[in-house]
């Protein structure tokens, strides 16, 4: 599952306001606060995160449990991939991330799944994952589409906001976002030399 957020155009969507779902999925991948937890953590899978961040997940899972038994399962996992986008996954690849779980994914093995990814994860490289799942093929984000995901998913962005993203991270002449300098803007405050 946690390849949903891997490279090769298997990745989560990137933080923010895309929609409730990408938000709640890719928000709390990241934070500094749940690394030091982390690393400093006991046994108990809770004790791993902030409430509010084990908050975040949940509201994940309870997006990705699309039949609601309390389990994510294969079905789950293709319904999260086509709201994603992603219509043509192969069974090979919800199978590869089905066998990354110990036994049946209820809540607690999905937040375990995430504290051990988690665990030493560059938030540059979380972030720029997510990004690739719109961009699997490594060619560019086309901004248009970045507009309108923005403007129509989940809290979605104003007119204004959306040309202050584009007035400081203006599309390049075939009219894609380089999502890879925003980034590290986003991770590191400043732009890549």
């Amino acid at each position: 599952m946690y390849l949903l957020f891997q490279p090769g155009g298997r990745e989560g969507l990137p933080p923010r306001r895309l929609s409730q779902q990408h938000q709640q999925l890719c928000k709390a991948m990241a934070p500094k606060k749940a690394k030091k937890r982390i690393e400093g953590a006991n046994s108990n899978v809770f004790s791993m995160f902030e409430q509010a961040q084990i908050q975040e997940f949940k509201e994940a899972f309870t997006i990705m449990d699309q039949n609601r038994d309390g389990f994510i399962d294969k079905a789950d996992l293709r319904d999260t991939f086509a709201a994603l986008g992603r219509l043509n996954v192969k069974n090979e690849e919800i199978d590869e991330m089905i066998k990354e779980a110990p036994g049946p994914i209820n809540f607690t093995v999905f937040l375990t799944m995430f504290g051990e990814k988690l665990k030493g994860a560059d938030p540059e490289e979380t972030i720029l994952n997510a990004f690739k799942v719109f961009d699997p093929e490594g060619k560019g984000l086309k901004s248009a589409y970045i507009k309108e995901m923005l403007m129509t998913q989940g809290e979605r962005f104003s007119q204004e906001e959306i040309d202050q993203m584009f007035a400081a991270f203006p599309p390049d002449m075939s009219g894609n976002l380089d999502y890879k300098n925003l980034v590290h803007v986003i991770t590191h405050g400043e732009e890549k030399d």
